[in-house]
C-alpha cells in the first residue's frame, strides 16, 4: 500500500468523517446536479479535512514509502490523504486538465513550481526560460491551490519527521503527465490514465 514516487495514490474509497462530508442528505432523483467545486472550495475542503486529528491519526505511516486514504471530495472531486516519510517527493508532475489544491496537516512540505503556462500537447522537449522557478515551504496548516496543467513536484525534505497532507482535486484526474529535468530542459516521460494508478 505504498509507493515512493507516484504522485496519485491507489486506494480503496474511503469516506471522509462527517466533519468533512458536503454531500446533500437528499437523495431524490429530482434532486438538482452538484455544481462543480471552486478551486476555492477545494482549499477549503482541503484545510478543513486536514484539522479533523483523528482522520489525521488513522492514516498508516511506513518508513519506507508513501501511504494514502482516499476521501470523499466536494462535488465529486478525488481527495487524497498522503503520508510522506522523510526524504520522499513525487518527481515533476502535473494534474493536467484538473484544478486542485493541498495542505499539510502535519510535518512540512515544499513545493518546487514553475510560473509558466505550458503547452497541453504535441511537445517532449521544452526549453524554460530564467525567472519561472517558485518554491515555497508548506508548514502543517498551510496550503495552496493551483488551475489546470500547473507542473511541480512536492517534497518531505525532513530527514526524520513523517508528513501529512490531504489533496483534492477537480475533475477527478483524467490524466497526470510526468517530466524530468535537467537545468532549463523540462522533457515529458509519459502521461498516466487512471488506469496506471487505480
Amino acid at each position: 500500500m505504498s509507493s515512493a514516487h507516484s504522485a496519485v495514490p491507489t486506494a480503496g474509497s474511503v469516506p471522509s468523517p462527517s466533519s468533512t462530508s458536503t454531500s446533500s442528505s437528499s437523495s431524490s432523483s429530482s434532486s438538482p446536479a452538484v455544481a462543480a467545486p471552486t478551486i476555492t472550495e477545494l482549499l477549503d475542503f482541503v484545510r478543513r479535512t486536514s484539522r479533523n486529528e483523528a482522520l489525521i491519526a488513522s492514516l498508516p505511516l511506513d518508513p519506507e514509502g508513501r501511504t494514502w486514504i482516499r476521501l470523499d471530495g466536494p462535488g465529486g472531486s478525488e481527495a487524497w490523504l498522503i503520508g510522506w516519510p522523510p526524504g520522499t517527493g513525487t518527481g515533476w508532475h502535473d494534474h493536467a486538465d484538473s484544478i486542485g489544491a493541498f495542505t499539510t496537516a502535519a510535518g512540512a512540505l515544499k513545493e518546487h513550481s514553475l510560473a509558466v503556462r505550458l503547452p497541453t500537447d504535441g511537445w517532449k522537449t521544452l526549453e524554460l526560460t530564467d525567472g519561472v522557478d517558485r518554491s515555497r515551504e508548506l508548514a502543517a496548516g498551510q496550503g495552496r491551490a493551483f488551475g489546470q496543467n500547473h507542473v511541480h513536484e512536492v517534497l518531505n525534505e525532513s530527514e526524520d519527521v513523517h508528513a501529512v497532507s490531504v489533496h483534492a482535486y477537480y475533475p477527478p484526474l483524467p490524466r497526470i503527465r510526468r517530466f524530468s529535468r535537467t537545468g532549463a530542459v523540462l522533457r515529458l516521460e509519459q502521461t498516466e490514465s487512471p488506469e496506471d494508478w487505480q
